[in-house]
């Protein structure tokens, strides 16, 4: 059986470069505005307030695991955020943590702070699919890795860095396995939640080269029509033949990448009857024709 979170997460070949401790003290806000960024949180020792475009405050306390796929515009400050609508300023300390408000004195709360980087070249097309914000707690799994991620940072051992993007790269794939429908936004881990459409989205995974319609997504989730539609755009945040292009571009630029198929082998197993159909669809949904993302592609490895 296709799993298509599996294939998402593969595609998008994620690591995590950069990640530091950070602890808070005292009243403060930091704000994050980076675009399309992919940032993630572990809080590991109290307690801090997120705020993220779109959703409603979220406390975050010991063991949480926040995950924002593509960031535009968070916050995080103690629970009770200053009144003025600055900034704080990261001070370093000798540990190598980084202090927030108070600089003396014990730490309200500390956590790590990074941010994922992906090898895919259509990342933000696959994070697309993702739910806008993760919300992982009181799995203990997760909270086995966060542990581990704990231990590391306040360990000094050698290959220190390469051990935390290791487990970091798994926490993240954990998280995204481990989240339940209810504490992720819209996207694919809330469709695959729901048993029905389940169903209908492993369809068109498992034969991307069928011209799904919604009737026969319908009939699949056993829903009727206006039912699987209303429910698969408000679960996913997309309507079913917008999922079903999105997925057709993300492994059309995959196979175009890895150059082991013909742009007309490529046309055909994504469910494009001709060349040139599937050359107007991929340059309006990628913005450079195939063959010349195939050229580019393969000039960059």
């Amino acid at each position: 059986m296709i799993d298509p979170l599996a294939e998402v997460v593969t595609m998008l070949q994620p690591s995590a470069p950069f990640s530091k401790v950070v602890s808070g003290a005292g009243a403060w806000r930091v704000r994050r505005t980076e675009p399309g960024r992919t940032f993630y949180c572990v809080i590991l020792q109290g307690a801090c307030r997120l705020l993220a475009s779109g959703h409603e405050p979220i406390v975050l306390q010991e063991g949480d695991f926040i995950l924002i796929p593509s960031a535009h515009g968070f916050s995080m400050s103690s629970l009770e955020p200053p009144p003025e609508q600055i900034d704080a300023l990261p001070v370093a300390l000798p540990n190598g943590e980084f202090r927030l408000g108070v600089p003396n004195g014990p730490p309200e709360v500390r956590y790590l702070v990074g941010y994922c980087v992906f090898g895919a070249p259509d990342s933000a097309l696959l994070v697309s699919l993702l739910p806008k914000l993760v919300l992982v707690r009181g799995e203990k799994r997760l909270a086995t890795l966060v542990q581990l991620v704990g231990e590391e940072c306040n360990a000094r051992r050698p290959a220190r860095d390469v051990v935390l993007a290791r487990l970091l790269e798994v926490l993240f794939v954990e998280a995204l396995r481990s989240a339940a429908g209810a504490t992720a936004s819209s996207g694919l881990l809330r469709g695959l939640a729901d048993e029905r459409l389940a169903v209908a989205i492993r369809r068109m995974h498992e034969t991307p080269a069928q011209s799904w319609t919604v009737d026969q997504l319908a009939k699949e989730a056993a829903l009727s029509r206006s039912a699987f539609f209303e429910r698969f755009s408000r679960v996913m945040g997309t309507t079913p033949m917008k999922y079903q292009l999105a997925w057709r571009m993300a492994l059309a630029r995959n196979l175009l990448k890895r150059g082991e198929c013909s742009i007309g082998e490529v046309a055909q197993r994504i469910g494009y009857s001709s060349v040139n159909t599937f050359s107007v669809a991929f340059t309006r949904h990628v913005g450079l024709p195939p063959r010349r993302y195939a050229l580019e592609s393969v000039a960059a490895q």
